[in-house]
């Protein structure tokens, strides 16, 4: 088993390794998709985007809340991994829009599947962006909820 995350300088869109690969990110709530990470997505493939936006908006019968999972097939052997980790779009009185209990549960539902796939999770750090996180928070959930079940993880910090 692998508890260690590897960091490299680089594109999380562009993930380095052999085999199945999942690109993790955090979505808002709210049905927001326009800035940060998302727009090198929607910039390398439209799907992950119209997924988010087809599940928002039929979310009524769906599972689309704080905590939730989509995986997107993406270009063989990438998957996207939208995960609700966001209240709202805004820093404002409230606080910051990052939800670790969310991030968390996304990540719970995440680590049976990237087992499944057999695939290594790749990640820029997430919930720490426009989400105004902490990554002092957020690395521990990574490590307990998917390197410590065997899911190897890669972050991927801009250079």
């Amino acid at each position: 088993m692998t508890e260690e995350i590897t960091y490299v300088r680089g594109d999380a869109t562009a993930p380095r390794g052999r085999g199945p690969r999942v690109i993790a990110h955090v979505c808002n709530d709210r049905g927001g998709w326009g800035k940060g990470f998302v727009l090198a997505l929607s910039r390398r493939w439209p799907e992950p985007e119209r997924a988010y936006r087809d599940w928002h908006r039929a979310r009524a019968s769906n599972d689309f809340a704080l905590g939730a999972l989509q995986l997107v097939q993406v270009d063989r052997p990438f998957r996207v991994a939208n995960m609700i980790g966001r209240h709202g779009t805004r820093r404002g009185g409230t606080g910051v829009p990052v939800r670790y209990e969310a991030i968390d549960e996304a990540l719970h539902r995440l680590a049976p599947e990237a087992l499944h796939l057999g695939a290594t999770v790749h990640m820029p750090r997430i919930g720490c962006g426009l989400a105004g996180g902490h990554w002092d928070l957020v690395e521990p959930l990574i490590r307990q909820r998917l390197t410590q079940r065997g899911v190897g993880v890669t972050v991927y910090d801009v250079g």
